[in-house]
C-alpha cells in the first residue's frame, strides 16, 4: 500500500464515532487528564514525540486523539505510526480509517508536509513494557529516526509525557535478551518478550494480556521544538535526540514528583 493510499483511508466521520463512543469510557476508567493542548501549533505539520507506557493495551492515543480533536476538530488529522504487525487481518482496515498509519519515515514525512499532526512513540514496545521498577524513565532503545523525519519535513518536534499506564499492571521484564536468545527477534521480528502480572491471568508472557487496572494517567504536552532554529542548519541528530529525552524527562520527573500513590495518582 502506497504511503498516500495509508492517509487516504482515514476517515474522519468513522475518527468522530469512535473519539465520541471510546474517548469518554477511557477518560472516565483511567481518570485521565491531559495537560498544555494548547501549546501545540495551531497550524500546519507538527510531530509529536511521547513516551509509550500500558504494554500490549496501552491507552496513550484513546486518551491523547479525543483530547486532540475536542481542540482543533476533525479538519485537521491526527495520524499515529505503528509496527506493521498490528494491521493484519480485518483489524488493519479499522486502524487506517482512524488514522494509524504504518510506521516509515516516508509515511510519516508524506503526512507531516501535508499539515498534518504525526504522533510517534519511538521506543515502541520496547518503551511500553519497561518495567514498573524504572516506569518513570524515558527509553527510546537508541532511536533517533524521528529526529531526521522533523527535520526533512521542516515541523517542529512537539515533545509529550504520560504517567499512570506502566502502574495498570506489574511489569516484570521486557525479555529482550529471551527474544534474542530462542530467535523471535530474526522469526517474527519481536524484539522482547515481556513477562507481567495483573488481572485476571496472572503472570502473563506477552500473552493473553491482562486488563489494565484503572490507574490515573496525565499527559502533559510540552513546547514545539524548532530544530533548525535551536541547533541550526546542519544539527547533530545524537544531540538534538539527547536534549528531547531531557526535556521529557525533566517533565516526566515533575509529573512524578507530583503523583501521591500508584494507582490513585
Amino acid at each position: 500500500m502506497s504511503e498516500r493510499a495509508e492517509m487516504a483511508k482515514w476517515d474522519p466521520g468513522f475518527t468522530r464515532q469512535i473519539t465520541n463512543w471510546v474517548g469518554p469510557v477511557i477518560k472516565r476508567y483511567f481518570r485521565a487528564e491531559v495537560r498544555g493542548i494548547d501549546r501545540m501549533p495551531g497550524t500546519g505539520g507538527a510531530l509529536v514525540v511521547s513516551n509509550h507506557s500500558g504494554g500490549m493495551l496501552t491507552p496513550d492515543v484513546l486518551i491523547f486523539a479525543p483530547e486532540f480533536y475536542g481542540h482543533f476538530g476533525f479538519d485537521r488529522p491526527l495520524y499515529t505510526l505503528g509496527h506493521q504487525a498490528i494491521f493484519m487481518g480485518p483489524v488493519g482496515d479499522f486502524l487506517h480509517r482512524a488514522g494509524v498509519i504504518e510506521a516509515s519515515r516516508e509515511n510519516a514525512g508524506r503526512a507531516l508536509r501535508a499539515g498534518a499532526v504525526v504522533l510517534v512513540f519511538p521506543g515502541g514496545d520496547y518503551d511500553s513494557y519497561r518495567p514498573t521498577m524504572t516506569a518513570n524513565t524515558v527509553d527510546f532503545a537508541g532511536r533517533t529516526g524521528y529526529v531526521r523525519t522533523a527535520l526533512d519535513s521542516g515541523v517542529p518536534i512537539v515533545p509529550m509525557v504520560s504517567i499512570g499506564a506502566q502502574e495498570t499492571q506489574m511489569f516484570l521484564a521486557r525479555g529482550d535478551s529471551l527474544a534474542r536468545r530462542i530467535g523471535l527477534t530474526k522469526l517474527f521480528r519481536a524484539e522482547i518478550l515481556p513477562v507481567s502480572v495483573g488481572f485476571p491471568f496472572g503472570v502473563s508472557v506477552f500473552f493473553p494480556p491482562n486488563v489494565p487496572l484503572p490507574a490515573k494517567i496525565v499527559t502533559q504536552v510540552l513546547d514545539p521544538i524548532d530544530v533548525r532554529g535551536e541547533f541550526g542548519d546542519h544539527p547533530d541528530i545524537d544531540e538534538v535526540d539527547r536534549h528531547v529525552r531531557s526535556v521529557m524527562q525533566t517533565a516526566l520527573d515533575e509529573l512524578a514528583r507530583r503523583r501521591r500513590f500508584p494507582i490513585v495518582g
